[in-house]
């Protein structure tokens, strides 16, 4: 069976574009391939997090995996700080990449802007992460990487890495390819569907949370922004509002953009966004019953100790080889 690997940041709440972009298709995904889903809460420090809101939002992030449908016999999940080996591959790795491969990085860019417009900074974990990514990556060879577009990058860099370590060291990592999902990769902001969904959209209105009150999700359906006429049809270009609502709809519902446009054809939004609104309604509310659950006693904490019991296993064994090719060890293994 091939191996698929993904983690995700627990910066922030959990919107319905991380849902539909970085959960959702997990659950499908369980049953084709050897999944390995960690949480990147080392990641989260390269911007400050207040630790009572980090820990609720990794527990949350947990629970909502297991919510959405994640079976802990199929999938290893785990805390990315309980396998220190990340951080350890990631050091040696990050001395094989330059400056200017960093600085190319998308995110670094951004940050950087963002940062100089306000008149303050970055830490240097912005501008490192991309090396504990491609040892995220290469730790597990896996075959696969599902990422959004804007994400493609750093799967990318990881190959890279691993052609440059194969190459100086003899084979020892697997070269990755990014799977980029035909939609629901990345949900725009209900307001402004030029931006992504975001957990730190200024704009309230522009994002659903999954544990937001039902009622409150379905109000921000409702009030999305389309367009001009109403006429129910994907063209992200010249409809950019009614086509991200055409993914949603598509990706919870199960059913193809060209079967909903049909279904509305001769509709106008109104009808639309109103069934959009129920059926997201009702998801939501699945997934919120199913959080409350699992949240009971040491659930979780077993889910995530044996999780990292089974990634530390693939984990040592590959850092020991490693070690032995770069010569950091002079122990006979």
């Amino acid at each position: 069976m091939k191996r698929m690997l993904s983690g995700i940041k627990p910066t922030g709440r959990v919107t319905l574009g991380n849902y539909i972009g970085a959960i959702k298709p997990f659950v499908q995904f369980q049953n084709e391939y050897e999944m390995i889903i960690f949480v990147a809460n080392l990641h989260s420090m390269t911007i400050y997090q207040e630790p009572k809101d980090l820990r609720k939002n990794t527990k949350d992030l947990i629970a909502l995996y297991i919510a959405a449908g994640l079976d802990p016999e199929q999938v290893t999940l785990f805390l990315q700080s309980d396998v220190l080996e990340h951080a350890q591959l990631g050091w040696y790795l990050g001395c094989m990449v330059s400056m200017g491969e960093l600085s190319r990085m998308t995110q670094y860019k951004s940050k950087k802007l963002e940062a100089e417009e306000k008149g303050g900074h970055i830490g240097a974990g912005i501008f490192n992460y991309p090396s504990l990514m491609n040892a995220d990556i290469l730790m597990y060879d896996p075959d696969y990487v599902p990422v959004g577009e804007d994400q493609k990058q750093h799967v990318e860099l990881a190959r890279n890495v691993a052609e440059r370590f194969n190459s100086r060291y003899s084979d020892t990592f697997k070269l990755p390819e990014p799977i980029i999902p035909k939609v629901g990769g990345r949900i725009m902001d209900l307001q402004d569907p030029t931006k992504k969904m975001s957990k730190s959209s200024p704009n309230g209105k522009g994002c659903i949370y999954v544990l937001d009150p039902i009622n409150v999700s379905k109000k921000k359906i409702l009030s999305a922004v389309t367009d001009s006429d109403s006429h129910v049809k994907f063209d992200p270009e010249n409809k950019p509002g009614i086509s991200n609502l055409l993914e949603i709809y598509s990706i919870i519902s199960g059913k193809t953009i060209e079967e909903l446009e049909t279904m509305y054809e001769g509709k106008g939004y109104g009808d639309f966004k109103k069934d959009l609104a129920e059926v997201v309604g009702d998801e939501l509310q699945r997934i919120q019953d199913r959080y409350n659950e699992v949240l009971d006693g040491d659930y979780l904490d077993n889910i995530l100790e044996a999780g990292a019991e089974k990634a530390r296993r693939i984990a040592r064994k590959k850092l020991a080889k490693v070690e032995r090719k770069i010569g950091i060890t002079i122990k006979k293994k």
